[in-house]
Order: structure tokens, then C-alpha cells, then sequence
């Protein structure tokens, strides 16, 4: 029998270059979370300071809430947002197109659960 006085590396490099290759080309297909969201323009703009403890919702053009790039419904929203701290910070962004009614259920639901931290994506003018 033959004795080996060193390890054979080059099976274990083939397999980390395919692992390799197989992440980069599923990391180019997944979703970095965002929504195609077109929101309004406006002439001020101001960025959420503190990151740490902010909710994201949003509202797409077909009317669809998100919480957390998640769909919900209202009475789904209420409820994750009833368990929600007061000093959590809340970004909305909401598509131009949308009624301004379903804008104002979200809002009316925010403030029925004492939210007062609430900041609205715009874009700024140009």
C-alpha cells in the first residue's frame, strides 16, 4: 500500500470555485427588499436619522400594503403595529398614483395606535 505524505487540495479547490460560482449567480438573482415605488415629488427632503429602530411601510400602485417588504392586509398591519414600540421610527412610502383614501386609512390606523414618529418618502425636485 502506498503511504501519502501530503494532502491532495485540488478536489477541495474544484469544490470551493463551483460552491463559488453557484453563489454569484444566485446572489445576482435575488431581491435586495426593495419595492418599485414612484413617490411623489416635493422640495424639501430629509433623511430618517436613526436607523436602528425604523419600520418601513409602503403602499404600491396597486393599492398593496408592505410591512417590511411584506404584503399585508389593514387589519394585518394593525395588529403588527399595535406590538410595535412608541419610539420606533415609521418611513412610508407610497406610490403617487395611489387614492389619497388608502393614504389616509394607513395614516388614521398609525395614529389610532399612537404613532408619532412617521416620516413620508418624496423625492426631491429637481
Amino acid at each position: 500500500m502506498k503511504r501519502f505524505d501530503q494532502i491532495n487540495v485540488i478536489p477541495f479547490i474544484d469544490i470551493m470555485m463551483v460552491l463559488l460560482a453557484i453563489v454569484l449567480t444566485t446572489a445576482t438573482f435575488i431581491s435586495q427588499g426593495r419595492l418599485d415605488i414612484d413617490v411623489p415629488k416635493a422640495s424639501s427632503k430629509q433623511s430618517p436619522h436613526d436607523t436602528r429602530q425604523t419600520l418601513h411601510l409602503a403602499i404600491d400602485r396597486h393599492e398593496i400594503i408592505f410591512y417590511q417588504d411584506t404584503p399585508v392586509t389593514l387589519q394585518t398591519l394593525e395588529t403588527r403595529v399595535s406590538r410595535i414600540d412608541g419610539d420606533t421610527r415609521i418611513v412610508l412610502s407610497v406610490e403617487q398614483t395611489v387614492p389619497f383614501q388608502r393614504f389616509v386609512h394607513v395614516i388614521d390606523l398609525l395614529k389610532r395606535q399612537h404613532i408619532e414618529r412617521l416620516s413620508i418618502v418624496t423625492r426631491q425636485i429637481k
